[in-house]
């Protein structure tokens, strides 16, 4: 699924550090819900540093990502600010992208009537943070952990519905810019395809349809 391991690699890749994405059933040899019960949280993403070190919890990585580059707010003002923006993100997973990647039919017509006037109010408030602070990004001209998950929510927005961010052209602004950053542009072009979003989405994987969920195909 495109979900909350997005913000980690757009940062990972704008801070230029490698890593290995690996699916769990990959690493571990089992599938999902055999190593779930061993897994921290019992939940995904998680980041593996020197094959001993499992951080869960996405804000966790990023946060350790931006300590390990070097791209942490040092005045602590700012620091807060950013982490409000990053967690008011990081509300919009439910009920946006278990809509966008697995509901179909009757159900994600119904899932994103609900939800557009939540998705609404909160990118309206996105949309005033932007224009009051008068830079490119959410907290100055340098994108932040914030703005790589404000980016991932917003950019899954449009496959709900193509036209929400349309009401919004400060979010929309934002958006272009991030995807015009090198690196994020040469990530964006190579990452998988999410394609049949309320039919029977799935993910383009070299080149292969793939079913999104929670088992190898």
């Amino acid at each position: 699924m495109r979900a909350l391991a997005e913000a980690p690699q757009l940062l990972m890749h704008y801070a230029e550090i490698d890593y290995n994405y690996i699916m769990s059933w990959d690493y571990y040899g089992k599938e999902w819900q055999e190593i779930k019960p061993k897994i921290p949280f019992k939940q995904l993403p998680m980041i593996l540093i020197d094959d001993k070190h499992e951080i869960c919890q996405s804000i966790a990585i990023l946060n350790f990502i931006e300590n390990i580059s070097g791209m942490r707010l040092e005045d602590p003002i700012q620091d807060a600010k950013a982490s409000s923006i990053l967690q008011s993100a990081q509300e919009l997973f439910l009920p946006l992208n278990p809509a966008v990647n697995f509901a179909v039919g009757d159900d994600f017509k119904k899932r994103r009537d609900d939800m557009l006037p939540f998705l609404e109010t909160r990118f309206e408030e996105l949309e005033k943070i932007l224009i009051s602070n008068k830079d490119q990004f959410f907290i100055d001209n340098t994108p932040r952990a914030c703005d790589f998950a404000a980016f991932h929510h917003l950019d899954l927005s449009r496959e709900l519905d193509e036209m929400i961010i349309k009401k919004f052209p400060r979010l929309e602004e934002f958006l272009d810019d991030i995807s015009k950053l090198s690196s994020i542009e040469s990530y964006l072009a190579k990452r998988p395809e999410l394609i049949d979003v309320s039919i029977e989405p799935k993910l383009v994987i070299d080149g292969k349809p793939e079913l999104t969920g929670t088992k190898k195909m």
